[in-house]
This record gives structure tokens, sequence and C-alpha cells, in this order.
């Protein structure tokens, strides 16, 4: 009894992780949403980092002597 206890426990396990692997698979509008946010994040972040790299090569062409 005990053994087929541990059986369909190990069955019943597999299935909920298989159908949890099924289930990532798919994006939803949210998730799509949020990486949208996250890209628009980095690019930004990027730029911001661009933007005052220039400035500091700006401040010191203009103050070499």
């Amino acid at each position: 009894m005990k053994n087929n206890t541990w059986i369909a426990a190990m069955i019943l396990l597999l299935a909920m992780s298989t159908m949890g692997i099924a289930a990532c698979d798919n994006q939803g509008p949210a998730e799509e949403a949020g990486e949208n946010i996250d890209d628009a994040a980095d690019d930004t972040a990027d730029a911001w980092d661009d933007t005052t790299d220039d400035m500091e090569d700006s401040y010191e062409d203009a103050t070499e002597e």
C-alpha cells in the first residue's frame, strides 16, 4: 500500500511539473508589456550614459589648455 501511495505521489508531482512548464511557454499581454517597459528603461539608461559621456568629453575639451 505504501508503495502505491509513493508511486501516485510521484505521478502527481510529475504531472504538476509538466503543466507548470507548459504554462510558462505562453506570455500574456501583461508579461509582454512588462518586457516592453524593461526594454524602454534599458534604452533610456543607455541613452543617459551616452549623454553623460558626451557631456564629460565636451567639458574636458572646453577646459583643456
